[in-house]
């Protein structure tokens, strides 16, 4: 994208991450920001900031294990989190909603959505007392993707159809911000 934070993008008359929240934020009790950089640029959402407690770039797993270890501290008496990427601001408006569904029919561990065949585990539904299991999994062996260490429990899948747009669409280029812009313009 040229440098920058893309979440900070413009769609409309709001950023990506504004975008997620308005649509993730009736979702949830409680909606925290996992942000490992600059916080300063991100202050305008009113929202808490949790870093990584993992050192250097661990990627997305360590922002899981950042949101377990906010909860157990923060909402203790709270089994899951739910996750979503910064960067889609198509996301559904009952992605828990069908989370929590999948888990009632099925005692699933952990929850993802899918899209035309293709895996989105950044958006999930996490079981909090994995936590520690999460923890020695990054630190002690060195795991880094999220289909790694889903694959050793019970993960349930729920497939999103998409409508005019797919629901998982993410901004990671120039042109894909375009897209979003057209797509936004059609919007009533």
């Amino acid at each position: 994208m040229g440098g920058g934070h893309k979440s900070l993008l413009s769609l409309g008359n709001d950023t990506l991450l504004e975008h997620v929240i308005k649509r993730a934020s009736p979702q949830v009790d409680r909606l925290i920001l996992n942000v490992n950089e600059d916080t300063a640029l991100f202050e305008f959402v009113n929202l808490p900031f949790v870093e990584d407690t993992i050192d250097g770039f661990a990627g997305p797993l360590a922002g899981v294990l950042a949101g377990m270890e906010w909860s157990k501290k923060n909402a203790p008496g709270s089994n899951w989190i739910a996750t979503f990427a910064a960067d889609t601001p198509f996301l559904p408006m009952d992605l828990v909603q069908k989370f929590l569904s999948t888990i009632e029919k099925t005692s699933a561990e952990l929850v993802c959505a899918s899209s035309k065949g293709r895996s989105h585990p950044v958006f999930g539904l996490w079981y909090v007392p994995l936590l520690e299991d999460l923890r020695r999994a990054i630190m002690k062996e060195g795991i880094r993707r999220i289909d790694v260490w889903t694959s050793r429990y019970n993960l349930q899948v729920v497939d999103f159809i998409p409508g005019e747009v797919d629901p998982f669409f993410n901004v990671n280029h120039p042109q894909d911000l375009d897209v979003a812009r057209n797509l936004f313009s059609l919007k009533p």
